[in-house]
């Protein structure tokens, strides 16, 4: 099993998500989260001062799939994700130990169906 997390550009969301359920995915969970890299904010200015905003706003979604399953949902959310700006997000790949289904007590694969 592998967890497949993303930081992702909000406006960019929903595109990934209707992707990722026409390819099947079930399951997710989506965070809202703050975050900056390469982006490194912006100036705004407010009431004639400039001030620097370095954190923005982004969308951090995170499912867990078979391994067989990772490098074409990558694939989906790099594609439907990327503007091509500096920006774009993240996606990181970590391999998961177990799984279980809280409901049913099923572990492994079998939790994910």
């Amino acid at each position: 099993m592998t967890k497949i997390e993303c930081i992702l550009r909000p406006e960019k969301f929903e595109q990934v998500k209707e992707a990722l359920s026409k390819f099947g995915v079930r399951g997710m969970t989506v965070s809202q989260v703050m975050g900056c890299g390469l982006q490194k904010g912006r100036t705004e200015i407010y009431r004639g001062t400039e001030i620097s905003i370095n954190l923005l706003p982004k969308i951090k979604l995170e499912i867990v799939t078979i391994d067989n399953r990772v490098d074409e949902l990558v694939k989906i959310i790099t594609e439907t994700a990327r503007t091509g700006a500096i920006g774009d997000g993240k996606i990181f790949v970590y391999a998961v130990q177990n799984a279980i289904r809280v409901r049913t007590g099923e572990t492994g694969d079998k939790a994910l169906e």
